[in-house]
């Protein structure tokens, strides 16, 4: 019962982070491009990547690894965005958004792993 509620309160408090940082970005940024959501997702990869490295312990990894950061990036959101910019033929965005979110997220969570392997 302890590692559903470390999950259950990583998960609430990565929610509440993703939507205030979310409304922030979208409110000093006005681009068509879906800036908040790639940055959530980049930042998510290197700290997702962060934890692993530092090999936490499994209160750490139940609460941040599985919780927060599962709250905090979005897949779907991701697709969605993706299905958008294909339905309205924004081939540019799209591709840009692809490559910059698998190529980055991989990127950004190798680094935040490498900061910390031990």
């Amino acid at each position: 019962m302890m590692q559903v509620m470390l999950v259950a309160a990583g998960g609430f408090f990565g929610a509440i982070f993703r939507f205030g940082l979310g409304q922030f970005i979208k409110r000093i940024t006005d681009s068509p491009f879906p800036i908040a959501t790639l940055f959530v997702n980049i930042t998510g990869s290197f700290l997702l990547g962060m934890l692993t490295g530092m090999h936490a312990g499994d209160s750490i990894r139940l609460f941040f690894g599985i919780g927060f950061m599962g709250a905090f990036t979005t897949f779907s959101t991701l697709k969605l965005e993706n299905i958008q910019f294909y339905r309205k033929r924004q081939w540019k965005y799209l591709i840009t958004y692809l490559a910059i979110s698998y190529a980055g997220g991989l990127l950004a969570a190798f680094i935040g792993f490498m900061i910390n392997f031990k």
